[in-house]
C-alpha cells in the first residue's frame, strides 16, 4: 500500500505567502512600468538607461539634446525607418513577420540578422541594458508592446531619434548633427541623414565622417530603401 505524503500546514502557509508576494511584486512592476511609459508619452525623457550606463559604468561624457519630431528633417526621419524598421507603421511593437523572415534566412545559410523594431530599440535604450540574454529580450518585448499600446507611432519615432546612440556618448540626432555637421538636425540633407542612419548598428565603431567600405554599401542600400518606400510621402501617409 502506497504511503500518503502529508504536507505540513506550516509548509503550505510558506508556499502560499511566497506565491502572494510574487503576485504582489508582479502587480507593482506592471503598475510602475505602465506609469513610467505613460508619463513619457508626453514628457521628454531626462535621460535613458544606456546614457546612465555610459556615464556611470564607462565614465563617458554624454551629449544629449532633445528635438521635437517635426523639427527634425524629413530625410532623417525616413532614413531611420528605412534602415531599422520598414514595417514600423504596421506592427504592434514586435514584428513577428520580420522575426520569421530572419529565421528562414538563417536556416537557408545566411548570417543571423536582428529583427528588432524601433519600439523594441526604444524599450531597450530607455529602460534596459545591452546583451542577448533571454531575460532582457523578454523585458524588451514586454516594454515594446506596452510602448506601442500607449504611445502613437510619431511619439515612438520621436523618442527613438532623440535617444539612439550615433557615436561614443552622442545621443540623438540633434547632438549628432551638431557634432558631425555643425548645424541643427532641422537642416540635415538626405546624404547626411543616410550616413547617420548607416552607423546605427554600431555607432561606436563607425563614424559618418570617415570613409569605410561597409558604411558606403549600407548608405547606398538605405538610400534605395527610402526610394522604394516612396520618399518623404511615406511620412505624410503615416503621420510621421
Amino acid at each position: 500500500m502506497a504511503r500518503r505524503i502529508v504536507r505540513s500546514p506550516k509548509r503550505r502557509t510558506l508556499a502560499g505567502r511566497l506565491f502572494r508576494w510574487l503576485l504582489a511584486a508582479l502587480a507593482v512592476f506592471l503598475l510602475l512600468s505602465a506609469t513610467a511609459v505613460l508619463v513619457m508619452r508626453w514628457v521628454p525623457p531626462p535621460s535613458s538607461s544606456f546614457m546612465l550606463q555610459a556615464q556611470w559604468l564607462q565614465g563617458r561624457q554624454v551629449d544629449y539634446r532633445w528635438k521635437p519630431l517635426l523639427n527634425i528633417s524629413a530625410p532623417m526621419r525616413l532614413a531611420v525607418i528605412a534602415a531599422e524598421d520598414q514595417r514600423f507603421p504596421y506592427h504592434r511593437g514586435v514584428d513577428f513577420d520580420a522575426i520569421q523572415a530572419a529565421l528562414d534566412q538563417y536556416q537557408a545559410g545566411a548570417p543571423l540578422r536582428g529583427a528588432s523594431t524601433l519600439s523594441q530599440q526604444v524599450a531597450k535604450n530607455l529602460f534596459l541594458w545591452s546583451g542577448r540574454d533571454w531575460a532582457r529580450k523578454g523585458l524588451e518585448a514586454y516594454f515594446a508592446v506596452l510602448i506601442d499600446l500607449l504611445w502613437p507611432k510619431d511619439r515612438i519615432l520621436e523618442v527613438y531619434l532623440n535617444i539612439a546612440e550615433f557615436g561614443p556618448g552622442i545621443y540623438g540626432v540633434e547632438a549628432a548633427s551638431q557634432r558631425y555637421y555643425r548645424h541643427s538636425s532641422t537642416r540635415l540633407t538626405q546624404a547626411q541623414a543616410v550616413r547617420l542612419a548607416a552607423v546605427l548598428p554600431n555607432p561606436v565603431r563607425y563614424s559618418p565622417l570617415l570613409d569605410n567600405h561597409h558604411l558606403e554599401q549600407r548608405s547606398r542600400w538605405i538610400a534605395q530603401q527610402m526610394e522604394q518606400l516612396g520618399g518623404t510621402a511615406f511620412l505624410e501617409r503615416h503621420g510621421l
